[in-house]
């Protein structure tokens, strides 16, 4: 899995996902639940990862969406 996004922003997160989810790229967010943790504070970030194969697609369909200052640097 490759981490494409590193956020404390839930409204983009939510839209990350809906992106992902709609062109059928399969995700994961971590650290959704670490609110808990810290209080509800935002102030953990939580990251989108993606499967290596599905990447450089998720990274386009993030640009094409106007995205791409959110998109984490290439490690490729």
């Amino acid at each position: 899995m490759r981490e494409i996004v590193r956020t404390n922003d839930a409204v983009l997160i939510s839209a990350v996902e809906a992106l992902l989810r709609g062109a059928g790229i399969h995700h994961l967010v971590l650290d959704r639940n670490m609110s808990v943790i810290e209080g509800s504070l935002g102030i953990l970030p939580r990251r989108v990862l993606v499967a290596e194969a599905d990447e450089r697609r998720a990274r386009d369909l993030l640009r094409d969406a106007g995205l791409a200052h959110e998109l984490r640097p290439d490690a490729t």
